[in-house]
């Protein structure tokens, strides 16, 4: 049975490293990157359990297994994980609704992935749906950052409510990136 939850243990967080490493854009042909999506980051069990002190991610397990999650990056660490660096500098700036996205109660997605052979079954839907019950009484947006080769994410988040504010080219990484916000004040 799938349940969805909070991370709480190191083996948790472990989980998620497992399941990231899986579906890393370099480990994937282009075949399965086109058809079920990539993760593009990949972060260390240090970085995890940072955001984790700062608020848990929320899971998809089934049983003992993580075969979901959603990574909650929280503006307190935007020191500790340098690869969120320059999205937690364009809120600074990126206007939604007149201000800066900084001067919202706002958070980052730091990542979201399902495991193949669970993908289809509602659960990506879910593990917002948990996000938004943990954090939505805290939080008026949740923001994240997608390639948009990635078209199935893309897809995703705007069928759960998630509304593109901002698409950039980052050179170094030779990608093109879609900035999209869940304002949860319009739900």
């Amino acid at each position: 049975m799938i349940t969805i939850t909070l991370a709480q243990t190191d083996d948790d967080l472990r989980g998620i490293l497992t399941l990231q490493q899986q579906n890393q854009v370099k480990n994937i042909s282009p075949e399965s990157q086109s058809r079920d999506g990539f993760v593009t980051l990949l972060y260390t069990l240090d970085q995890m359990q940072v955001m984790h002190a700062a608020g848990p991610s929320v899971l998809a397990k089934d049983e003992d297994r993580v075969v979901g999650y959603a990574i909650t990056a929280m503006p307190a660490v935007r020191d500790a994980v340098p690869e969120l660096e320059s999205l937690f500098n364009l809120c600074e700036t990126l206007p939604y609704k007149g201000k800066p996205i900084s001067q919202y109660a706002y958070y980052l997605m730091g990542q979201v992935c399902v495991a193949d052979g669970y993908r289809g079954q509602g659960l990506f839907d879910k593990l917002y749906a948990h996000h938004r019950a943990t954090y939505g009484n805290r939080h008026q947006l949740l923001v994240t950052d997608i390639s948009t080769r990635n078209t199935r994410s893309l897809r995703a988040h705007e069928r759960v409510g998630f509304q593109k504010v901002h698409e950039f080219y980052e050179p170094n990484a030779g990608e093109t990136w879609q900035v999209v916000v869940w304002d949860w004040n319009l739900v």
